[in-house]
């Protein structure tokens, strides 16, 4: 009797086999071979050709931003399916909200101003609206290392003694799904959406508008899509292509480009300066994942579960979610590490494109010289940075008067560019420490620079004030205090009169030395206690 009941208990103690395939890569491709055949497109006119199209009168352009109260917020993440952690099944721990610059963009409650709407205040207008957003979700980049995580599984799979059990027993015929570097059909999906939800916030300034708008994104492919999803979601699926101009400005090294300034800053494609957020970020892993080594390291054998596998494993997590909808690896980790992958990210970003890194304001300072251009409708005179001679000093392909600007970037850079502004209440509880995660901390990276994530300055007239116009800023919905920019006062609103705004951005353009903190010869200073995105002087 015994001998049966060890035998039934067997199947449930016993390794998965591991298939020779696990951990190799799986690609598709659409459309297939031999589908594009133009011979029977004459069967399948389009609209215009058909005709019929019944009445098409156009309504009014809506203005949420200022009229819709309560505002709308960022919530979800349909049509993924929220994971869970190892230990809080359907409890209100939100996991996707603990991967840093993965994270899927959310609404964010509140910087500091709790009292604050993204509404327009009462008793005021909107003028302008400048965008800067990051692109939406995406496969890892080719230089990433989750890639190396399943090609190191494949290996093991392949060889002698890899055995996958319990928790991690599906890895013995997991295979790697994911490309590189493009956009995942959330991706495409989030900007679409952002791209309508912004027609409905600020439509009615199209208004003022004389020719068509010029909107900007950058040379990678990811970002020409992003470009174009919003732009389908702003104005139409079969009309944007005729609504506006596409600028597309080249990303590679040597080419100036504010929305992608690392290719001109030597200094941050330095690994002990440019990577150092990486460095210290691994001092916090090895403290953080010492627990899930312990307890997961027992499920596999033949295949050593190293601290930065770990981390990879955690990132795999959030790039399967966002591209197959997803993910096994989420289940493997607790709440307490998942919090500690988050502040992971915050360290790297922190450390490498945030205030903590001396070339962050340096990165920056191009976008807000643009900026400061545009409010002030003043041709840029000054060619110090990023900034693209070339393009910029075109009324073409930058013009000045335009109600609304869309510019399309990446996260580090929004992070750089927060840093240039001198957004104080985001540094405010830094230098971070790397050996715990510190209570209440004002920087975190998921709430900065997540996919999809967006930087909103609204120009506001309020009639009634002493200043009647008014600048504002909005980081993912939530408003931004800018009392670090002089000459700006506490407001409930985040209201910062706009010629104080502008001078006090000249200020802070003048303190920044972008020759020196991106091409001078230095070392890191140790300890690291930089705040404000600038080498010490």
């Amino acid at each position: 009797m015994l001998a049966t009941v060890l035998l039934l208990a067997l199947p449930f103690c016993v390794a998965e086999s591991a298939s020779s395939y696990a951990g190799s890569t799986v690609a598709d491709s659409y459309p297939p071979p031999g589908a594009t055949n133009t011979a029977v497109d004459a069967y399948f006119p389009d609209a215009s050709q058909v005709g019929y199209a019944g009445p098409t009168s156009t309504g009014a352009e809506p203005a949420a931003i200022v009229t819709a109260v309560p505002f709308s917020k960022v919530e979800n993440i349909f049509p993924l399916s929220r994971p869970n952690s190892a230990d809080g099944a359907d409890s209100t721990f939100n996991v996707t909200r603990h991967w840093g610059n993965l994270s899927p963009m959310y609404s964010v409650e509140s910087f500091g101003l709790p009292d604050a709407s993204p509404i327009i205040p009462e008793g005021c207008g909107l003028n302008a609206v400048h965008l800067l957003m990051r692109h939406g979700a995406r496969y890892p980049t080719s230089t990433g290392g989750i890639a190396h995580l399943a090609a190191d599984i494949h290996a093991a799979a392949v060889g002698e003694g890899f055995n996958a059990t319990a928790d991690l027993k599906f890895l013995a015929t997991w295979t790697y799904k994911l490309g590189a570097e493009i956009l995942t059909p959330f991706g495409r999906e989030s900007l679409f959406s952002n791209g309508v939800a912004f027609r409905y916030r600020y439509g009615q300034l199209l208004n003022g508008f004389t020719d068509l708008p010029v909107f900007r994104t950058t040379s990678e492919d990811r970002m020409v899509d992003s470009a174009l999803n919003f732009a389908a979601g702003f104005f139409d699926v079969r009309t944007y292509e005729t609504d506006y101009h596409q600028e597309i400005l080249i990303e590679e090294y040597n080419f100036n480009n504010t929305l992608a300034p690392y290719d001109v800053c030597p200094n941050e494609n330095s690994v002990d300066i440019g990577y150092f957020g990486g460095t210290q970020a691994s001092k916090w892993a090895n403290i953080y994942l010492e627990d899930a080594q312990t307890r997961l390291q027992p499920m596999i054998q033949g295949f050593n579960l190293t601290i930065s596998r770990l981390v990879y494993m955690q990132q795999m997590c959030a790039y399967e979610t966002v591209a197959l909808g997803y993910s096994k690896f989420c289940d493997l980790f607790t709440e307490e590490e998942w919090e500690g992958f988050e502040y992971y990210n915050d360290l790297v970003f922190w450390y490498s494109c945030g205030p903590g890194n001396p070339t962050s304001a340096a990165q920056g300072l191009g976008y807000v010289q643009e900026l400061v251009s545009r409010l002030t409708h003043t041709p840029i005179n000054v060619w110090n940075s990023s900034t693209n001679s070339t393009l910029d000093s075109s009324n073409i392909t930058f013009p000045l008067n335009q109600p609304i600007y869309v510019d399309a970037t990446h996260d580090v850079v929004i992070s750089n560019i927060v840093t240039a502004l001198n957004f104080t209440s985001l540094a405010a509880t830094g230098p971070l420490p790397t050996d715990h995660i510190p209570p209440h901390r004002s920087y975190i990276a998921s709430q900065i620079a997540p996919f999809a994530g967006q930087l909103v300055a609204q120009v506001i007239s309020c009639p009634a004030s002493e200043e009647p116009t008014h600048i504002r800023f909005l980081l993912n919905d939530g408003v931004v205090p800018l009392t670090g920019i002089h000459g700006c006062t506490e407001d409930l609103n985040g209201l910062c009169a706009l010629a104080s705004f502008i001078s006090g951005m000249h200020e802070r353009i003048g303190e920044i030395n972008y020759a020196h903190d991106c091409f001078a010869n230095y070392t890191m200073p140790d300890p690291d206690n930089i705040i404000d995105g600038r080498y010490p002087s």
